[in-house]
């Protein structure tokens, strides 16, 4: 529950898109249908959509607020990890991705502690986004995660903070930039790094030693939704310089009830509930480290 009295101002959802650009609420309109053709074409090529100025001018600066204030709530991580989302394993060898931990310094204000009248929630709750999201993906359909910190999040970074190379421990990730840092933190990415079965250390290994043949750059705007399947992906946000910046992060799934583990819930969170608790059983089964 929500410990501490953030003002938000109830919004509805279709309010704040630009639905001039995206009409989502229309799904037989030719502009949306150009629009889910883009974004086809860019997952289809490096398996990342850039959606650029989804949310309206007139109500980026409301959702900028909003995040603001919520960030005083942010659970800030310092810990070290590799980019699977874990400690160092000793049975690799010197070198290995899988030893190699880097320290991450951004923070995380989970879904619980979101008003449940506050615009990021009502966007979420959204089933136009659900709808265009996975029309973007070729889905059926898609479901909100059944966890109930990571189904939301706002991750927030401040001068000197850096996210490093890792891996999502979903298939892809559904991400609104809310404030753009002044100076640093920008979206670095590899594209298909690896694929199930595959994990393709030797290159993520070069990644990490600093090669950059396979990192493209993407500088996110406020206002700009991105669909980004980060669990195949290697990716970053570099060191913000000064100002802040605000991403909100929406979790869809191809498949009900996604619940994170409670190893990375509990290091990232600083705490589990029930639910993470009850799922820990239920991991993935497609052969990759989270």
């Amino acid at each position: 529950m929500l410990t501490t009295e953030i003002p938000v101002t109830p919004l509805d959802a279709l309010s704040l898109v630009d639905i001039a650009r995206y009409p989502i609420h229309e799904p037989q309109n030719p502009v949306l249908a150009s629009a889910i053709a883009e974004a086809r074409a860019g997952l289809a090529r490096d398996g990342c959509a850039r959606i650029s100025g989804y949310i309206r001018e007139d109500a980026r600066d409301t959702l900028a607020r909003e995040t603001e204030g919520l960030s005083v709530l942010a659970l800030k991580s310092h810990e070290e990890y590799t980019p699977y989302g874990s400690g160092p394993d000793a049975g690799f060898p010197e070198g290995h991705p899988r030893r190699r931990a880097h320290r991450t310094t951004s923070g995380s204000v989970t879904r619980d502690l979101i008003p449940m009248e506050a615009g990021i929630q009502q966007l979420y709750n959204s089933p136009h986004l659900a709808h265009f999201v996975a029309a973007c993906l070729e889905a059926d359909a898609l479901h909100q995660f059944a966890d109930p910190m990571r189904g939301l999040i706002i991750n927030t970074m401040g001068a000197g903070n850096v996210l490093n190379w890792h891996f999502d421990a979903n298939e892809f990730i559904v991400s609104l930039m809310t404030r753009r840092a002044s100076t640093g933190g920008q979206f670095e990415y590899c594209p298909n790094i690896r694929k199930p079965g595959d994990e393709n250390f030797d290159a993520v290994r070069d990644v990490l030693d600093g090669k950059h043949d396979l990192v493209k750059v993407l500088d996110l705007q406020v206002g700009d939704l991105q669909i980004f399947k980060g669990r195949y992906s290697l990716h970053r946000v570099l060191p913000i310089g000064s100002g802040h910046r605000d991403t909100v992060i929406f979790g869809f799934a191809r498949q009900p009830g996604f619940i994170g583990s409670v190893e990375s819930t509990l290091r990232v969170y600083g705490r589990v509930m029930r639910a993470h608790i009850d799922a820990e059983n239920r991991r993935h089964s497609d052969g990759l480290a989270d």
